[in-house]
């Protein structure tokens, strides 16, 4: 259990580093990268395997922390699907590189 879990937080981290990488390498170009609405869902999903894995270890979960997560992973997600569906998508790459560094900051810090 140990190593799907440490192998969950690892790929939560790259799909995060990959979401905010993006973003802000594409921010001056004017166009969304592909990849980023998979990154921004994987992060999604394998944020919530993390939550289930620690639940069934018995592992303290901060339901707060994890809500204020959730949400904010909920709201990239979306940013990075609408971004790469519509024309003129590129302006949400500011919003979505701000609401990761908040997503990681809330990790850290709360």
């Amino acid at each position: 259990m140990d190593f799907l879990y440490a192998s969950l937080v690892l790929l939560h981290f790259l799909s995060w580093a990959i979401v905010l990488g993006f973003a802000v390498a594409f921010l001056r170009k004017g166009e969304v990268p592909r990849g980023l609405m998979h990154a921004a869902l994987s992060a999604l999903v394998t944020g919530i395997l993390i939550v289930g894995a620690r639940e069934m270890t018995g592992e303290e979960v901060d339901y707060i922390k994890i809500g204020i997560k959730l949400v904010i992973a909920a709201v990239v997600a979306g940013l990075a699907v609408v971004a790469e569906r519509r024309a003129g998508g590129a302006r949400l790459l500011g919003p979505i590189a701000g609401l990761t560094a908040v997503n990681m900051a809330v990790a850290v810090f709360l």
